[in-house]
């Protein structure tokens, strides 16, 4: 007899962060190997199962950034601190910190974007001697939607942090904060040897691709950029075929690809 892979396994929710009205990460009970980038699903019985970015990576936890969107994410949130939820996983390709060491590193996130690639960010802002150089562009729709700020505030005495926001109302602006969609400050970023520079870029479509075409225009090459193709996961083990695009399950080969390969994939 075979394990049934859909069966979950039930983790505490050791702490709750909140960082907008619908955005809280939830960390979680976990032992066991797991990378930036990779996925959990998330399931309540009765209510279903959802696919979520591991967004932290800690002792025997992971943390679990989830926007209140939907039948199953609504559920989640009216649980609190010392109550279980069951998780499948973790799944996917993430992303791999040897890809970047001993390199300068430019992180583009757009809203909730920043959640996937937040342990990469995390990691090398503790360990800033394993890159030549980092910068972090990181864009929001308004201040009242930016997650992470503690985090923002610490990265930046390791690294060059750009917030932004679309729009804000002059006393609604955190000073720190500056406006503007993240491919407009990318020509800010200052870099030595463009030829060995890495990107990762993780968002929205539309700022994904005009991130990317920003960065080549830079001098980036396709090999040296990743992201991350996550919005159409389903069930996570390749069965359902909803991430299918062509010959590829983004639920396995990805949700992380280098763009040499994420280019052609066209949903």
């Amino acid at each position: 007899m075979t394990d049934n892979e859909y069966v979950p396994f039930l983790s505490k929710i050791t702490e709750i962060i909140r960082h907008t009205d619908i955005e809280y990460t939830f960390r979680m009970t976990y032992d066991g190997d797991v990378k930036p980038g990779q996925f959990f699903e998330v399931s309540i019985p009765k209510y279903g199962e959802a696919p979520i970015s591991v967004s932290g990576i800690g002792d025997g936890t992971v943390d679990l950034t989830i926007r209140k969107v939907g039948k199953v994410t609504n559920e989640v949130f009216e649980h609190t601190m010392g109550d279980h939820l069951f998780l499948r996983g973790p799944y996917g390709n993430g992303f791999d910190l040897d890809d970047y060491r001993g390199r300068e590193l430019v992180v583009v996130a757009g809203g909730t974007g920043l959640s996937p690639v937040r342990g990469v960010v995390d990691h090398f802002a503790r360990h800033p001697e394993e890159v030549k150089g980092m910068t972090l562009i990181t864009g929001f729709k308004s201040p009242a939607d930016i997650l992470f700020f503690g985090d923002l505030a610490r990265w930046k005495q390791s690294m060059e942090v750009i917030l932004t926001v679309d729009c804000a109302d002059d006393g609604d602006k955190p000073a720190a904060c500056q406006i503007g969609l993240v491919t407009e400050h990318l020509p800010k970023v200052k870099l030595g040897d463009i030829s060995r520079a890495v990107a990762i870029v993780v968002g929205p479509p539309a700022m994904m691709r005009f991130s990317v075409l920003g960065l080549l225009e830079l001098g980036f090459a396709e090999k040296n950029i990743w992201i991350s193709q996550e919005r159409k996961m389903c069930c996570g083990i390749g069965k359902c075929g909803h991430c299918k695009i062509g010959d590829v399950y983004v639920c396995l080969d990805g949700p992380v690809f280098n763009y040499t390969k994420g280019r052609t994939l066209i949903d």
